[in-house]
């Protein structure tokens, strides 16, 4: 088994590389996937078995609706290129991480389960991002259809992490940004929004523990992966300062930026195959991210 990790240098890359460490992880500074050339070059040096596909081009909401054609192509090139090339290089298994904002922006019944996908539209916050990577689902299982290929894809919910990139705020996912601001701010944490909106969130090395069991077990099922806690932001915010013994004042400004009020994805298909799998603790992994800001 020769394991390749496309996005390899980034937040679940750097997780997976604590327990994957035999495998080959590669940057953007390594690769331009949007390159079929540099691709093409990247299989024919490596020849990997099974590929693990993180890479994307990710932002925040502002540089998501600034950008959305950007979003949109280069998710599109990376996808194609690099699921062609592992037909092509006839890769034996392929696993492509997605997100939940692949899912509809409203539906009737929560939480969302696989076959919702395309009950409606992703929202409107990244619509092309979360159309993108819809698009690898639709991809992955068109080559499973017509060549007969074992390929899957993970849907996992909002991720944080010490990984996580502190020091770009287009980059940094929620929960660690907010873990920042409360580390940086006295007397008054500002939030932008309600504090209404749901989210799950998970630790982004259980992500990369779900990835190895679904390598190393040939697990070839799609299916999502998130916690069963879905809370509010204002919730997770008064939990933080609680374990992390901050007193602030929460002031929520601007609630038109409050975005998708629930997007949380049901987990039963993840637990039917890993049964025993345990989560890491909110408050345990809050702690892990803000001890390394």
């Amino acid at each position: 088994m020769k394991i390749l990790v496309t996005g390899g240098k980034g937040m679940v890359g750097q997780h997976l590389q604590e327990i994957l460490p035999k495998a080959v992880y590669i940057g953007s500074k390594d690769y331009d996937l949007r390159d079929w050339l540099e691709v093409e070059n990247l299989f024919e040096t490596h020849h990997p078995t099974h590929v693990i596909h993180l890479a994307a081009k990710v932002g925040g909401i502002q540089d998501n609706l600034s950008k959305p054609a950007e979003y949109f192509d280069d998710n599109i090139l990376i996808n194609t290129n690099v699921l062609k090339m592992c037909k092509w290089y006839n890769v034996k298994r392929f696993t492509g991480i997605l997100s939940t904002c692949i899912y509809p922006n409203i539906v009737e019944k929560y939480p969302m389960k696989e076959e919702d996908m395309f009950l409606g539209p992703p929202a409107l916050s990244n619509f092309s991002y979360g159309y993108a990577k819809r698009c690898l689902a639709v991809q992955i299982d068109a080559y499973n259809k017509q060549y007969n290929t074992k390929y899957n894809y993970l849907t996992p919910c909002n991720l944080y992490s010490e990984y996580d990139n502190f020091n770009n705020e287009n980059k940094m996912h929620f929960m660690t940004a907010l873990l920042k601001k409360i580390k940086t701010s006295d007397k008054e944490l500002n939030l932008l929004g309600t504090g209404k909106p749901l989210r799950q969130f998970m630790y982004a090395g259980d992500l990369a523990k779900i990835i190895k069991e679904v390598i190393y077990n040939d697990i070839t099922d799609s299916f999502n992966v998130a916690t069963s806690e879905n809370l509010s932001i204002d919730k997770m915010a008064n939990i933080s300062l609680k374990v992390l013994n901050k007193n602030l004042k929460i002031n929520y400004l601007k609630p038109e930026l409050d975005g998708q009020f629930r997007k949380d994805v049901c987990n039963k298909k993840l637990l039917s195959y890993i049964p025993d799998f345990k989560f890491t603790n909110f408050e345990e992994g809050i702690k892990k991210v803000y001890s390394n800001i």
